[in-house]
């Protein structure tokens, strides 16, 4: 299991730094732990695999204390999936990966981003929680269930059926782990649509919202959708071939926006997706990625080597925005979606759990809310209980403290005040501060305290040496470069 945790860099007067990347963190296009998303300020702490929750918890902890130590002292490390004060598109600095054809093209990817979407939307951040079944395991369970099929099939399939159930029974991910219930002003600035209302002078909110990043407020695919492209997670080669379709097909609109402008590119390409990772997804099916090989090529040629599971916020009362009961949780819901049955999603279904997603993030809490499950109404806390009580019983194939993290998850389900989208608002009116005064307060809060724990000069030492080692490593990379940016990426796209 691993984890990617992202953040804003935010400057002491409020807003998103304008900063370069600092230099003490070394080259984020090549430094394996600490890197950049979309923009220069999005910093990316990610944590090697490893084998259980406290270890990848520990690196995870071990790596942000590092974080805070080199960060500028005009800088904090914001704490919440929804953004800091917004001061419009231009102040969001684009991520810059040097001056190879590899670090242009993941810059011109985010541009097209920016231009596509909007960069406000690309400051949301979320925890992505990866994690793998060991192989030791899948050749007993391909023993047990004695398929017709190759070992690696059979991988693939059961891989394909456990994120068709992360898809199916994913609204409690939102519901039980949602901490964005609330947004500063600034982020919808000339929004026009929304259903928020004005919670006081600077934060707008849902009062029964759980996860508003998850909402259409967030990452959305609402336009792909429109134009007629949806991941299909029926089996991997449907996945693929969904995927390379939105890859190969142009859009009107993106064609008027131009592929170039005076010179300078605006984007990859005017497809509809520019790259398989414009698709927003909550889960997505992952290879083991091999260098200058694109991911879907991957997935064909090597299988699923992993899962990622992307709809989680980051929680600002913990430290780490995550801990260990939630990982044990995640880990027993993961279990829960392998073994459960998981027939093919039907488009009526996927029109249930489109529903179920939207109606969670935006009222996950509102009393006696009903969700659709196989073409009924149903109460949210009847739903949730029948399928917590499956997850208790892959809890008890793990052990006792997976049980224990379960039960303790669950009482969210009956009781929505030990959710954490609730426990933030009732702290904002209690404390009587805004979104952003919160965030901000819990912010420098956390900083304080790892600035004040003892350092392992071990892990320091190491992260030391990987920031010279990334810097060296991006030069290696601009110098061996021998052919034209336009070259680069029309061979890419070709291969």
């Amino acid at each position: 299991m691993g984890l990617e945790k992202e953040g804003l860099r935010v400057s002491r007067k409020g807003g998103i730094s304008q900063a370069s990347h600092p230099k003490a963190l070394g080259c984020p296009l090549t430094h394996p732990n600490i890197t950049t998303d979309f923009s220069e300020s999005l910093v990316e702490l990610v944590t090697p695999p490893v084998h259980n929750a406290e270890e990848m918890l520990e690196f995870l902890s071990k790596t942000q204390q590092y974080l805070y130590h080199h960060l500028p002292k005009d800088q904090s490390f914001w704490t919440t999936s929804m953004p800091c004060v917004i001061r419009g598109e231009t102040h969001i600095p684009i991520a810059q990966y040097g001056s190879s054809n590899q670090g242009i093209m993941k810059t011109i990817y985010r541009r097209g981003l920016a231009n596509r979407y909007g960069s406000v939307m690309q400051t949301i951040a979320g925890i992505h929680f990866n994690y793998s079944f060991s192989a030791d395991f899948f050749k007993q369970y391909y023993l047990l269930k004695t398929p017709n099929k190759t070992l690696r099939g059979f991988t693939d399939q059961s891989y394909m059926a456990l994120t068709r159930n992360v898809v199916r029974y994913g609204w409690l991910i939102p519901y039980l782990f949602g901490a964005s219930s609330a947004v500063c002003k600034s982020f919808l600035k000339g929004y026009h649509q929304h259903s928020l209302v004005e919670f006081n002078d600077s934060t707008l909110y849902e009062p029964h919202a759980t996860s508003l990043r998850m909402g259409d407020i967030g990452y959305q695919n609402l336009r792909e959708d429109e134009a007629g492209v949806k991941a299909n997670y029926n089996s991997l080669g449907h996945y693929i071939h969904s995927l390379k379709a939105g890859m190969q097909t142009a859009c009107h609109k993106y064609e008027q926006l131009g592929v170039q402008h005076q010179g300078k590119y605006q984007q990859l390409n005017a497809n509809i997706l520019q790259i398989e990772n414009e698709y927003y997804a909550s889960v997505r099916p992952k290879p083991e990625m091999v260098s200058g090989k694109k991911p879907l090529d991957a997935l064909d040629e090597n299988g699923i080597h992993y899962i990622e599971l992307r709809s989680l916020d980051i929680n600002p009362n913990l430290a780490l925005g995550i801990d260990t009961v939630q990982v044990l949780f995640l880990e027993a819901f993961l279990l829960f979606c392998l073994l459960e049955d998981s027939p093919i999603i039907a488009s009526c279904e996927q029109f249930e759990i489109d529903s179920n997603d939207q109606l969670v993030a935006h009222k996950g809490r509102q009393p006696n809310l009903l969700l659709m499950h196989q073409k009924q109404s149903i109460l949210l806390q009847d739903l949730g209980k029948t399928t917590l009580h499956k997850i208790l019983l892959c809890a008890e194939l793990l052990g006792t403290k997976y049980q224990k993290a379960v039960k303790e998850i669950s009482k969210r389900i009956k009781n929505t005040n030990l959710t954490p989208s609730a426990i933030i608002l009732q702290q904002m009116k209690a404390k009587n501060q805004g979104f952003f005064d919160y965030s901000n307060t819990l912010a420098k809060q956390h900083q304080k305290d790892f600035l004040a724990q003892e350092i392992d000069q071990a892990h320091f030492a190491y992260l030391d040496q990987q920031a010279k080692k990334s810097c060296q490593q991006q030069r290696e990379i601009e110098q061996t470069d021998n052919m034209s940016f336009d070259k680069y990426l029309a061979h890419y796209f070709k291969q």
